[in-house]
């Protein structure tokens, strides 16, 4: 049996106690095993980021289970989780998140170096990892030389560097034209049908095409799971004509 990149096992985050409590996800649960991308969507302010952090490791579940690769969450130290997120996790954010005095492939190579990797040999790694991106060739540029559509390529390429086979995509279009961002979305599907799992935020439903499930999201609740993104683009507007 294929154990799962990412188990989210009935998982709430509550934000305050009492009268003032916020339930930002309320029993959540989901599963993505390798290869599979899954898009997560629903109106703002439906936890679809709070979800996205907890599978991170970067806000802790109030309730559940969160499971990467085996490894509960819940079970691990401070440490711990920051080890597993630097060698089996990768982000992509809207905004890139790259260093600007560092070049393309010193952004890549830097999770690994922060992981002990001697610089050398994690150059290497990102200039693999930049080649499996087309970037080969603009690994020695600095963000600034680069188009919008690179940077994001080069922040999948970090994403993916060394073990990591788990990629949270959190809006990873939002800053880009429609063109750029759909071949963001086909290296990033393409990189999922080689085995890496995906989880992507978007509120966007031709975005969501790309992916294997749609699951979604209103009031920290899962309301609908479905492979077909023109369900979910039914649902966006349902909830549309709710408000």
């Amino acid at each position: 049996m294929t154990t799962p990149s990412l188990l989210l096992d009935n998982v709430s985050r509550v934000h305050g106690t009492g009268d003032t409590a916020v339930h930002a996800l309320d029993g959540v649960s989901l599963e993505i095993l390798p290869g599979e991308l899954v898009a997560v969507m629903g109106p703002s302010g439906s936890g679809k980021s709070t979800l996205l952090n907890l599978a991170g490791g970067l806000d802790h579940a109030t309730s559940g289970r969160v499971v990467i690769e085996g490894e509960d969450l819940t079970t691990l130290g401070a440490k711990g989780i920051a080890q597993l997120r630097r060698r089996r996790v990768g982000f992509v954010f809207q905004d890139y998140n790259l260093i600007p005095s560092l070049t393309a492939a010193e952004n890549v190579a830097l999770p690994l170096e922060l992981d002990g990797e001697r610089a050398s040999q994690a150059r290497r790694h990102a200039r693999q990892s930049l080649e499996l991106m087309g970037l080969r060739e603009l690994s020695d540029r600095f963000p600034d030389q680069l188009s919008g559509g690179q940077q994001q390529r080069v922040a999948i390429a970090r994403a993916l560097v060394g073990s990591r086979r788990l990629v949270l995509a959190d809006e990873p279009t939002g800053a880009l034209d429609s063109h750029t961002g759909e071949d963001v979305l086909r290296v990033l599907r393409e990189r999922c049908d080689e085995g890496v799992a995906g989880l992507l935020v978007t509120h966007e439903a031709r975005h969501a095409a790309w992916a294997d499930r749609v699951v979604f999201l209103r009031d920290g609740v899962v309301v609908d799971s479905t492979g077909r993104a023109s369900a979910a683009e039914d649902l966006l507007d349902s909830a549309s004509s709710a408000r």
